[in-house]
């Protein structure tokens, strides 16, 4: 006998949507992922759709009707709950904003739960937005098959972080003046990293953070990396270590 075609078929485009989902529901798609899915994906009626909405998981929806710039959806069926996110934050200091947005993309795409930007004495730039880091991160979501995207956090100064920091969250400090061997230094629990700006943080800075009580500076190896190459290596580091690559 033929085998029976899996369904849905593995080219089935994936959709983030703001409205929270659930068996039977109906939903109108317009704007910039109208135009994906009829003018790029090409779709038809009764072809499927996956969709999830950072709250329930992930559903198996069917298009019942295509107009010339929106479509319309049913919920059929729920593939799987909303993920169990590790328990990750990113602190990142402000540097340029197309790497800053390729950090905030990496981070969604490797599990991180929170991510905070963090303003510094020596960042190049003073302001964040939002809704943009937002986009990128539901881009890389849909992508790598996220049903969680990342929190983020509003722009904090360095030391009202610090201030205010939990006191069951261990703080990796991803110092490049030195500290113990990241992979030996993380430990279970919740954790945090922290990362500096391209230029690196100031001797106050440095010393303000290592005199915090939750603070772990930490060493990436002997190359001074960029912000945005120490960003995905820590996190890739405390994933194998502590995350869901572990397992």
């Amino acid at each position: 006998m033929p085998a029976t075609p899996a369904w849905p078929p593995k080219s089935t485009p994936r959709l983030f949507v703001e409205q929270p989902l659930a068996l039977g529901a109906s939903l109108n798609i317009s704007g910039n992922s109208a135009h994906y899915l009829i003018g790029v994906m090409r779709l038809k009626e009764g072809a499927p759709v996956k969709l999830f909405d950072d709250i329930s998981g992930e559903y198996l929806a069917t298009v019942t009707h295509i107009g010339k710039r929106d479509l319309d959806l049913t919920v059929e069926a729920k593939l799987r709950d909303r993920e169990t996110t590790p328990d990750l934050w990113i602190a990142q200091a402000l540097i340029k904003k197309d790497r800053f947005d390729w950090i905030a993309e990496k981070a969604c795409e490797l599990g991180v739960a929170r991510f905070v930007p963090v303003l510094t004495a020596r960042c190049v730039v003073d302001k964040v937005k939002d809704d943009r880091l937002r986009a990128h991160m539901v881009e890389a979501a849909e992508q790598c098959e996220r049903t969680a995207l990342p929190q983020i956090a509003p722009l904090t100064k360095l030391d009202a972080l610090l201030k205010d920091w939990p006191a069951n969250r261990i703080l990796y400090f991803c110092d490049e003046r030195g500290g113990a061997p990241m992979l030996e230094a993380i430990s279970v629990g919740p954790a945090a990293l922290l990362i500096g700006p391209e230029g690196g943080f100031t001797d106050s800075e440095n010393a303000f953070v290592r005199a915090h009580p939750y603070a772990r500076p930490v060493s990436l190896g002997p190359r001074i990396l960029r912000a945005d190459t120490a960003a995905v290596a820590a996190i890739s580091v405390w994933m194998a270590k502590n995350g869901d690559w572990s397992a």
